[in-house]
């Protein structure tokens, strides 16, 4: 790269004022995007169980991934979000959308996706006047160190079942895998190798641990060889505009309004957990605030709002980004990485199915580790902030729902706290907080049960 181009990155991105380089950058956007690629294939196969054009997911899936990160990164009205964190459809939100709502409440695909297109109107609305910032920025310092570690923990509790050592089981919940499985070995030395690089300090580790797991994957047989390299896109017509299209008859049916409100408060603490969480790791948080958070709401409202119409659920911020993040990552430049690669990915998609669950596996579980870390700085002297702190770690992942986890946290929080005499402390917003949160975990009960 020429020094010219270097210096339009520097003054773009700030490069050194981040403590980073564009060859760091890039290679935690080479790495983030790896740990995430598997959306690509998920999202069409489990929004596919919902009857839409499992292709057309396909290429909406990558549009939508492509905003986000490119709304994240730099592109946002002309100023910088400049965040190293990457977009695109939540998981999670696409089996709620798949599972409880089309086939388990009978409504057709369509017009659910016409209560995704509403919810996101609502999560550009409250971004576009800051609700969410004011929000976010009122939840208190040990409850965001908290959530930083949950999602440690949760992103480890997927990375042990995706890579298969820790597996479901009806008497335990869960169990340790099958060590006659082939892929439960490859993401046992994808493990090895990599936490063995990461005690060595090699720069890059996680990334070099990917793809070392992924070339023994091909050499030993478990992962077959690609078929193609190169493969034209899907057309994105059988799912775009169905959402528009469908809105107004959300109106008539009081059953999509609880789908609605869903879908808007389980994007809005997800993204909201993730977004602290992420900041956290990579030391970007200033007195316990996260500078341009109102650019960076509105970039993932945005691209939220993108993807409805294109035809796919919820994007969110990805936990993902903890893998880039450890490797280096503090700009947008790599949010920016990220986005070519899901542009390549649509031309070069057969290469991607080398990177199973297996292969990732290993650097979700590293990650983890890094994001604990957090929890030295929870005041745990003070039970009245140590049990809600506690409630968010366990929470995400027992559930496997960050909104869960945070959710069990303020449900305690600021009662603990008027009980403990604290109460001034508190902010007004806590109780709203509360409240929003009551309503989230009641309607889901009644959707249900």
């Amino acid at each position: 790269m020429s020094n010219q181009s270097t210096g339009v990155l520097e003054r773009l991105f700030h490069l050194s004022e981040n403590n980073t380089t564009v060859k760091r950058e890039c290679l935690a956007g080479l790495t983030t995007f790896v740990s995430m690629a598997y959306i690509l294939f998920v999202n069409p196969i489990i929004l596919g169980d919902a009857g839409m054009d499992a292709g057309a997911v396909f290429t909406a899936t990558a549009l939508s991934a492509i905003m986000g990160c490119l709304l994240m990164g730099c592109l946002l009205m002309g100023f910088l979000a400049n965040y190293p964190i990457a977009i695109a459809p939540g998981l999670g939100d696409n089996a709620f959308f798949t599972y409880s709502v089309v086939l388990a409440m009978g409504i057709p695909w369509q017009q659910a996706m016409g209560g995704v297109f509403v919810a996101s109107i609502l999560f550009t609305l409250v971004s576009l006047f800051k609700i969410r910032e004011i929000i976010i920025d009122a939840i208190p310092q040990d409850l965001k160190y908290a959530m930083a570690a949950g999602i440690g923990i949760f992103i480890s509790f997927v990375g042990l079942q995706g890579g298969g050592i820790v597996v479901s089981d009806p008497s335990s919940l869960v169990a340790i895998g099958s060590f006659k499985v082939p892929t439960t070995w490859l993401t046992i030395f994808g493990l090895f190798v990599t936490a063995i690089l990461m005690a060595k300090k090699v720069p890059g580790s996680i990334f070099y641990g990917i793809v070392l797991t992924a070339i023994m994957g091909l050499v030993t047989q478990i992962i077959p060889p690609p078929e193609s390299i190169i493969s034209m896109a899907p057309s994105l017509a059988p799912t775009f505009g169905i959402g528009v299209s469908n809105m107004t008859s959300i109106l008539s049916d009081p059953q999509m309004w609880a789908v609605v409100v869903i879908f808007f408060l389980v994007a809005f603490f997800d993204t909201a957990g993730t977004l602290i969480g992420l900041a956290q790791q990579a030391g970007i948080m200033r007195n316990g605030k996260m500078p341009r958070i109102g650019r960076a709401l509105m970039a993932d409202s945005l691209s939220m709002l993108g993807g409805a119409v294109m035809g796919t659920t919820p994007t969110a911020a990805y936990v993902e980004s903890s893998a880039g993040i450890a490797v280096g990552a503090r700009t947008g430049l790599t949010a920016i990485v990220v986005a070519v690669l899901f542009a390549f990915s649509m031309i070069f998609s057969p290469l991607l199915a080398v990177v199973t669950a297996q292969v990732t596996a290993p650097a979700l579980i590293i990650v983890g580790v890094l994001m604990t870390s957090s929890l030295r700085e929870i005041h745990w002297d003070q039970f009245e902030v140590a049990f809600p702190a506690f409630m968010v770690i366990i929470g995400m992942p027992l559930t496997f729902n960050i909104s869960y986890g945070i959710a069990f946290g303020f449900l305690f929080y600021p009662i603990l706290m008027m009980i403990a005499g604290r109460r001034k402390e508190l902010n007004p917003l806590i109780w709203v907080m509360l409240v929003l949160f009551l309503v989230l975990l009641y309607t889901l009960t009644m959707l249900k049960f």
